[in-house]
């Protein structure tokens, strides 16, 4: 059997995983859990306990697929879920890059098209799932620019060890680029928004598809 009929396999048996109505399940107290550590992160992070606020946000966001992994090991995937759990990581997403604002550690427009893009899968995926009953699956490369966001803004709220920037270009709106020695994590930021704004594109070509399906649906 070739890997290809091996991985349509298993994306039939995700699909025909059952989904219930359960509020209280371990994967959805993960998830709540993650959400409770978002305003002590920030809390932190402003009260100037970097190492500490590091280390929550780094909680949060490396128990991101732990919720998920139980859910189908142990059949508890829930409507509440699908929908508690990428909203966690768009949360904290945006606390990341909001608390990197706050202390100086990112360029506006990077804060920009990072809110920019998380907002509109936040709120675009919200008004699918309630007015449409539509739900886009995550996919990897989805999972892949998170994972990336989240290790450099990690980094970044660290601030340690320091790197000397490239300097290829005198501006300072291109960290690791110009001379000024710069926090590691800032390169694990550039690599997940070049891979974000690749899954964003595929998320809407994905969403309108979908739509059309079930415009055709109601009018038919």
């Amino acid at each position: 059997m070739s890997k290809a009929t091996d991985k349509r396999e298993q994306r039939a048996a995700a699909a025909e995983e059952p989904v219930s109505n359960k509020i209280l399940t371990v994967p959805n107290v993960i998830s709540a859990i993650r959400l409770c550590m978002i305003p002590v992160f920030l809390v932190l992070l402003i009260e100037g306990y970097d190492i500490l606020a590091t280390f929550i946000f780094a909680l949060a966001a490396g128990t991101d697929w732990i919720d998920g992994q139980i859910a189908r090991r142990t059949h508890t995937v829930s409507k509440l879920g699908q929908l508690l759990d990428p909203a966690v990581d768009r949360l904290l997403m945006i606390s990341g890059v909001l608390g990197l604002l706050l202390v100086g550690r990112l360029p506006l427009w990077i804060i920009v098209v990072v809110l920019l893009r998380d907002g509109l899968l936040l709120v675009g995926g919200a008004i699918l799932l309630s007015k449409y009953r539509i739900r886009v699956a995550v996919i990897y490369a989805g999972k892949v620019t998170t994972t990336l966001l989240f290790v450099g803004f990690a980094g970044l709220l660290l601030n340690w060890p320091l790197i000397a920037g490239l300097n290829v270009i005198d501006v300072s709106w291109l960290p690791g680029f110009n001379g000024v020695d710069v926090s590691w994590g800032i390169w694990f930021v550039y690599a997940g928004l070049v891979l974000g704004i690749i899954t964003t594109g595929y998320y809407i070509a994905a969403a309108l598809k979908e739509l059309k399906a079930a415009r055709s649906k109601e009018s038919s």
